[in-house]
C-alpha cells in the first residue's frame, strides 16, 4: 500500500524539482536576452543593483569593491616583489595545523619571519624595517591571515599595536632604541590596555606608574588580561594611572622591558581557535621604569591607547 503512496510523493518531489530548475534557468538568462525580451513592455523597470544581479547569478564585483588604485607602478612592483617570498613560506614553510596543534609559533618560524621582514612591515628603513604606506601593508596581512591567523595575530599585536605607540608618538632616541630590535624581530612587542576591571572603558584601569621623588623612574604596579604575545613579548607598551601631587590622576603610556624585573605573564589561554597566538595575563609587580620610557607626556595616555586601536 505504501507504494503508489511514495510513488506519488516521488513524483510531486520531482515535479517541484523540476519548477525550481525551470526558474533558475529563467533568472540566469544572459542580460541581452533579457533586455530583447522586456523591450516592448512599458509595466517593465529595469534595475542594475547588485543584489538583483546576485538573484540573476551575475556577481557584479566593481559594484562593492571599488578599491581606489593608490599606488603608483614603481609602489604596485615593489609590492609585488615583497610578496613573494612570505607567500612562498607559507606555502612550503609553515604549517598552520601543526602550529594550532601546539598553541605556538615555533622559534625557527619567528626567526625566518624575522629575515623575511614580516615583523617591521611599516617601521621607516632607517630603523631596519620595509617602510610600507598602508596599503602595501594591508596587502601584507591579507596575505599572512589567507594562510594563517595564529601568525597573523603574532605579527599583527607586535607591530599593529605593540610597538606602534613607539612608531608614532616615541621621541627620537626611544625610536632609536627600541625599533630596530622590533623590527627584524629579534624583540617581540604586546600591547597593554586591558584589566580585569576594565575592557572597554580604559578611563577606568587601576594599574598604577608612581614617580620617584627624584623624577628619575616610575613604579608600576597592577596586572592586564588577554594580552596577545603576552607570554612571549620582550617589549610592553603599559598604559597606566599616574598620579601628580597625590590628587590629579592621568594616564600614561610606557615602554616597558621584561629585563626590568617584576614582569611576569601567566599561563597561555586555552582558547577554541587561533590556539597558535600566545594570549596570557600579565603582570608587573614593583617594576621600576625609566622616565624617559614615558611615552609622549602624563596625560596623553587615553588619547594614544584609542590611537592605537
Amino acid at each position: 500500500m505504501l507504494r503508489p503512496i511514495f510513488r506519488r510523493v516521488l513524483t510531486g518531489k520531482q515535479a517541484l524539482i523540476r519548477s525550481y530548475a525551470a526558474a533558475a534557468q529563467e533568472a540566469i538568462k544572459e542580460p541581452e536576452q533579457e533586455k530583447s525580451e522586456k523591450k516592448n513592455d512599458k509595466n517593465v523597470r529595469e534595475t542594475n543593483s547588485f543584489v538583483m544581479s546576485m538573484f540573476k547569478g551575475q556577481l557584479k564585483t566593481e559594484q562593492i569593491f571599488p578599491y581606489p588604485d593608490v599606488l603608483s607602478p614603481e609602489e604596485k612592483s615593489t609590492l609585488e616583489m615583497m610578496l613573494d617570498p612570505p607567500k612562498r613560506f607559507f606555502e612550503e614553510v609553515n604549517d598552520p595545523d601543526k602550529n594550532d596543534e601546539l598553541a605556538k609559533v615555533e622559534p625557527h618560524l619567528i626567526k625566518q619571519l624575522g629575515e623575511l621582514g614580516a615583523f617591521g612591515l611599516q617601521v621607516p628603513e632607517e630603523y631596519g624595517g620595509l617602510g610600507m604606506n598602508n596599503t602595501q601593508y594591508g596587502r601584507m596581512v591579507e596575505l599572512v591571515g589567507r594562510h594563517d591567523l595564529g601568525v597573523g595575530i603574532t605579527l599583527g599585536a607586535h607591530q599593529s599595536i605593540g610597538f606602534k605607540g613607539i612608531l608614532l608618538f616615541g621621541n627620537k632616541d626611544q625610536k632609536q632604541k627600541y625599533l630596530p630590535d622590533l623590527a627584524t624581530g629579534k624583540k617581540l612587542a604586546a600591547y597593554c590596555l586591558t584589566e580585569p576591571g576594565s575592557g572597554s572603558d580604559a578611563g577606568s584601569i587601576k594599574t598604577r606608574a608612581v614617580k620617584s621623588a627624584d623624577g628619575k623612574y616610575f613604579t608600576m604596579n597592577g596586572s592586564k588580561i588577554w594580552i596577545s604575545n603576552g607570554g612571549i613579548a620582550d617589549i610592553f607598551t603599559v598604559f597606566a594611572i599616574e598620579t601628580e601631587n597625590g590628587t590629579v590622576e592621568k594616564m600614561a603610556a610606557f615602554i616597558v622591558e621584561k629585563g626590568f624585573g617584576g614582569v611576569s605573564s601567566g599561563p597561555p589561554e586555552k582558547k577554541m581557535g587561533i590556539k597558535a597566538s600566545n594570549t596570557t595575563e600579565v603582570f608587573f609587580d614593583d617594576v621600576r621604569i625609566p622616565a624617559e620610557n614615558l611615552i609622549g607626556e602624563v596625560g596623553d595616555g587615553f588619547k594614544a591607547s584609542f590611537d592605537l586601536c
